[in-house]
C-alpha cells in the first residue's frame, strides 16, 4: 500500500515539476520578492496553518525543536523508539482573479516540500527543500480607448534548502535551529506600447527586462514546551524566531525594441544591456525581515488538539529589488491562526475511527500596501489524515482543502478567490532498532 502511494505521489510531483511555470498566478507577486509560500505541511495547513503541534511521527518545517521527537521521557535516547520521519507534498489550486470590471480563472499545480529527519540520541537532525517565494503574474494597463499601454509579466521565485538540529534540553522542553540557504531567479518583463497622433499603434514597442539572481543564508530558532497539565490533558506551547538576514542580488537589465504579434509573441529588433555598475545596481542587498511566532494549545494524547498561533513579520523593512514602484509600500505583517484535529480512536480496528479529522481558520495582513489599501488574506481549511499500512502503522496520506480570499477590488485592485487542494505523504520507519536477542 505504501509503495503504491509513493508511486502515485512521485508521479504527481514529476507532473507538476514539468507542467508548472510558476507556483503563483497572483498579481501581487509582482511586488517585493513575490508571494510568500506557506512554510509547512498539508497537515499544518489543514488546521489553519498552525505550526505549534509537534509529535514523533509528523515532520514540522517551521520549528526545528520538533526534530527530536516528542515524549522522550517515555522513549529513552537510544534512538530505537523514535522513528525516521519523511514527508513530501504538492498542491493544485484554482484561482479566480476579479477586478471592478472583469474576472479571470486559472489553475496551477506545484511541488510544495520535501523533508526528512532522524534521531541521534538526545538530538534530532532534519533537512529538506521547499519553495520560499513564488513570482508569476501577467498584468496590463489600458487607455480610455481600451488600448494596451503597458504589459507586465514575471516569473521565478526563491527556493530554500535547510539543515536543522534539535536538542532535548530537559523534560518536555526542546530547542532547535535551522540553517537555511536561499536561492533563485526572478525575471520581470515590461513592455510599453506607443501610438501616433491619430491613436494608431506604432510598429515598435519598448521592452525592459530585469533579472535578479538571489542567494543568501538565514536562520530559524525554535523551542517547544509540552507538559501534562492533568492526567489526560497536555499543554503544547511553541515559539520560533527568524532574525533579519540579507540576500545578495546579482542584477541585469536590458532594453529592446520589439514587435508584439497578435499571438503575443515578440520579435526583437535590437537590444541594449544597461550598465548597472555605473548606477550602483549590479549587486544589491535585500533584507529578509525578521519573523516571530508564538502559539499554544491543549489536547488529549492521540485524541484531539486545539490551539492558536500569532506570527509577526517585519515587512516594513523591505523594499523592491532594483526599481521603485509608485503608490506601493510595505508595513509589518501579522497572521492569526486557529485550528485543531480529532481522532475518534487511534487503535481501532475500524479504519475511519483511526482517521485524523482536521479544521482551521487563518487571517493574514500581508504587509503589502497599494494605493493606500492594505492587502489582506483569510481562509478556512479542512483535511483528513488517512492511515496507510497495517494496524499500528503511524504513516499516513493527507489531503487538505483550503478556501480563501486575498486582496480587494477597491482602488482598482484585484481580489483573488482561491481553492487549494493539498496532498502529502507522512511516512515513518524505525531503521536502527536494536536487537533484543542474538
Amino acid at each position: 500500500m505504501i509503495k503504491k502511494l509513493i508511486l502515485i505521489f512521485v508521479t504527481f510531483l514529476v507532473h507538476t515539476v514539468y507542467a508548472q511555470q510558476t507556483g503563483s498566478v497572483s498579481p501581487y507577486s509582482f511586488f517585493g520578492l513575490g508571494s510568500l509560500n506557506f512554510e509547512g505541511t498539508a497537515e499544518n495547513r489543514s488546521i489553519g496553518g498552525l505550526s505549534i503541534y509537534t509529535d514523533s511521527i509528523h515532520f514540522n518545517f517551521r520549528n526545528p525543536a520538533s526534530y527530536t521527537g516528542k515524549n522522550l521521557k517515555f522513549n529513552g535516547f537510544d534512538g530505537t523508539s523514535r522513528p525516521i520521519k519523511f514527508t513530501l507534498g504538492g498542491s493544485v489550486s484554482s484561482v479566480n482573479l476579479e477586478s471592478s470590471s472583469e474576472d479571470f480563472n486559472t489553475n496551477t499545480s506545484t511541488f510544495d516540500y520535501l523533508g526528512f529527519s532522524f534521531p541521534v540520541g538526545k538530538f534530532g537532525v532534519g533537512f529538506g527543500l521547499l519553495p520560499f517565494t513564488s513570482v508569476g503574474y501577467e498584468l496590463e494597463s489600458t487607455n480610455d480607448n481600451n488600448q494596451i499601454l503597458n504589459r507586465f509579466t514575471g516569473q521565478g521565485g526563491i527556493n530554500r534548502t535547510f539543515l536543522g538540529l534539535g536538542y532535548h534540553l530537559f523534560e518536555n522542553f526542546n530547542i532547535g535551529v535551522d540553517i537555511n540557504y536561499n536561492f533563485g531567479d526572478i525575471t520581470n518583463n515590461a513592455i510599453e506600447f506607443f501610438f501616433d497622433d491619430t491613436g494608431d499603434p506604432l510598429e515598435n514597442e519598448s521592452r525592459e527586462i530585469n533579472t535578479s539572481e538571489l542567494t543568501g543564508f538565514s536562520f530559524n530558532f525554535g523551542a517547544t514546551y509540552t507538559p501534562m497539565i492533568t492526567e489526560k490533558l497536555q499543554l503544547t506551547s511553541s515559539v520560533t524566531f527568524a532574525p533579519e538576514s540579507d540576500l545578495r542580488s546579482q542584477n541585469e537589465r536590458n532594453l529592446s525594441t520589439v514587435n508584439v504579434l497578435l499571438d503575443d509573441s515578440e520579435i526583437v529588433n535590437n537590444t541594449i544591456n544597461i550598465n548597472l555598475d555605473a548606477l550602483g545596481l549590479r549587486e544589491t542587498d535585500l533584507t529578509l525581515p525578521s519573523k516571530l511566532s508564538i502559539g499554544a494549545g491543549i489536547g488529549g494524547l492521540r485524541k484531539w488538539f486545539a490551539g492558536a498561533e500569532f506570527t509577526s513579520l517585519k515587512t516594513s523593512n523591505f523594499s523592491n529589488r532594483t526599481f521603485s514602484i509608485d503608490n506601493t509600500s510595505f508595513e509589518d505583517a501579522i497572521t492569526i491562526a486557529l485550528g485543531g484535529f480529532y481522532i475518534p480512536r487511534y487503535d481501532s480496528f475500524n479504519y475511519w475511527k483511526r482517521v485524523v479529522y482536521r479544521a482551521g481558520f487563518n487571517y493574514q495582513e500581508t504587509g503589502l500596501v497599494i494605493n493606500n489599501e492594505s492587502i489582506n488574506e483569510f481562509g478556512i481549511s479542512f483535511g483528513l489524515g488517512l492511515p496507510v499500512g497495517p494496524l499500528g502503522s503511524t504513516s499516513n496520506a493527507n489531503i487538505g482543502i483550503e478556501l480563501g480570499q486575498r486582496g480587494t477590488t477597491d482602488q482598482n485592485l484585484v481580489q483573488e478567490n482561491f481553492i487549494n487542494i493539498r496532498l502529502s505523504l507522512s511516512l515513518n520507519a524505525r531503521w536502527f532498532r536494536k536487537r533484543q536477542f542474538n
